[in-house]
């Protein structure tokens, strides 16, 4: 109840987010397509920093219908409805480029189908820097790096190492888009201060933001595509990650796009075992993969809009999640029923809170409009919870519009790089929750290390006075999607 009486005084900070304001950017997705050629044109001309040798990709002969895997909170299911995939018969699999890369390097079933600090770590160590995941082109800090010994890769790569980022070169909008000068860069990389890699004037040349790489998966709940969303399809990805983190000469065929793209949509993933809670979709629950097709099937862009722009006029409901209902009255008193009621808890928190707000996709928790959102995690400052430490400094300064005269400062613009909008400056997809457990860091710039630093940063962002019991409660249910 107390959750209930909070929710009508919370929506009105949410729209604004406080200092954040305006918050919400209403540009659509995909709109804008003059950044192509520069990134493209950027990555191309990066192969000149050569890495110095390759390490084959190691790769699944197969992925299974089922495939389980393990994470720190128990086990990561992925289902595949239409059965196996052979990876010799699909491009997702495939070598398409110049530098060893495949899809598959940045997109792993154990890391819900993107990639975890904690795996490229571990791959890191294994291959002593030289797996395919660790191209200087978008894996080091910049292409300039150097690499020649361990000691160096070590640094060259520490961003994917240490957050799992990928570094993004993105060209400043055209002119008569851009409201805005890049004024100041405090770039630990010198890659956006060099001309020869970054900008060439405050408001032309590249500017390089390091972001996580969003899964390949579950990918039919998707309203707008990666964290700025500058991409209209998902067929046009497939080309621009095959130009762009693979370095090709060309791009891949009609033919290849659709392999791609068929196996990402055939993808479910979700949690199905908690090392506390034991069995996720045991009984009438209805944890795992298994729910997602399904949901899949009645999803449509606005399903549950909170600004009212469902195109079948039904409103928004907060009840965004229902999959663990069932064991909130569970009168067992051992660890296991505890947890579960621990899990069923935090549903209700984020249902009774004002988490659905922005993740109101039903049982799936993205958000069910091309609406890109700032909450303030871009912002160059302390942020409760959160570690930007290694990440640029970018000083904005609006020359253009309503918000002329404004000073921005962030460690990556968001939409306003796609845009060149003020208003969109530290703009993000707000992306679906199920797998979390799998693929930490969390937020685009991985400055959450884990979930608790995530609900402790929106609880002290937000003033929303979560008691610790509540926090745990949310924890516990968000490592259970």
């Amino acid at each position: 109840m107390w959750f209930k009486l909070r929710v009508v005084r919370l929506v009105l900070p949410l729209l604004a987010f406080a200092a954040h304001e305006p918050a919400i950017a209403e540009t659509p997705a995909g709109t804008f397509r003059d950044w192509r050629k520069g990134a493209i044109d950027h990555a191309q001309r990066m192969r000149k920093f050569l890495d110095f040798r390759h390490k084959a990709e190691r790769t699944p002969s197969v992925v299974f219908k089922y495939r389980f895997d393990r994470n720190p909170s128990g086990v990561i299911e992925t289902y595949q409805p239409g059965g196996p995939t052979l990876t010799a018969r699909n491009a997702f699999f495939a070598d398409l480029g110049t530098n060893g890369r495949t899809c598959f390097s940045c997109h792993q079933p154990q890391d819900g189908w993107s990639v975890s600090a904690a795996s490229a770590k571990a791959r890191f160590e294994a291959s002593s820097g030289f797996d395919p995941l660790f191209r200087r082109v978008d894996g080091a800090t910049c292409p300039t790096a150097p690499v020649a010994t361990l000691d160096d890769r070590r640094k060259a790569y520490k961003l994917l190492i240490e957050k799992g980022l990928i570094r993004i070169g993105l060209p400043l909008p055209r002119a008569q888009d851009l409201q805005f000068e890049v004024s100041a860069v405090d770039d630990p990389y010198k890659c956006t201060t060099n001309r020869d890699t970054g900008l060439t004037s405050p408001t032309e040349g590249i500017v390089s933001v390091y972001r996580r790489p969003l899964p390949s998966t579950n990918l039919g709940f998707n309203a707008s595509i990666m964290w700025d969303g500058r991409e209209p399809t998902l067929e046009s990805q497939a080309v621009d990650a095959t130009l762009i983190h693979a370095e090709a000469d060309a791009a891949p065929d009609a033919f290849r796009q659709a392999q791609m793209v068929g196996f990402e949509k055939g993808l479910y993933t979700a949690q199905i075992f908690d090392i506390r809670a034991r069995r996720l979709d045991e009984g009438t629950v209805t944890g795992g993969p298994a729910i997602l097709p399904l949901l899949q099937s009645s999803f449509y862009v606005g399903i549950n809009d909170p600004l009212g722009r469902n195109p079948t006029g039904a409103p928004f409901d907060p009840a965004i999640f229902d999959l663990y209902e069932a064991w909130a009255e569970n009168p067992r008193k051992d660890r296991e029923a505890q947890h579960r009621r621990s899990v069923a808890r935090g549903e209700q928190v984020f249902n009774n809170g004002f988490c659905g707000f922005c993740h109101n996709t039903p049982n799936v928790g993205g958000h069910s409009f091309d609406t890109l959102l700032n909450i303030g995690t871009a912002d160059a400052k302390d942020l409760p919870g959160l570690d930007i430490g290694g990440l640029p400094v970018l000083t904005l300064t609006c020359t253009k519009g309503d918000l002329a005269g404004r000073v921005f400062k962030v460690t990556d613009p968001g939409r306003a790089l796609i845009t060149g909008q003020c208003a969109d400056i530290g703009a993000f997809k707000v992306p679906g929750l199920r797998g979390l457990a799998a693929r930490a860091p969390y937020f685009h710039n991985g400055s959450a290390s884990t979930l608790a630093e995530v609900v402790e940063f929106y609880d002290q962002q937000f003033a929303l006075e979560l008691t610790q019991e509540q926090k745990d409660d949310l924890v516990n249910f968000l490592a259970s999607l």
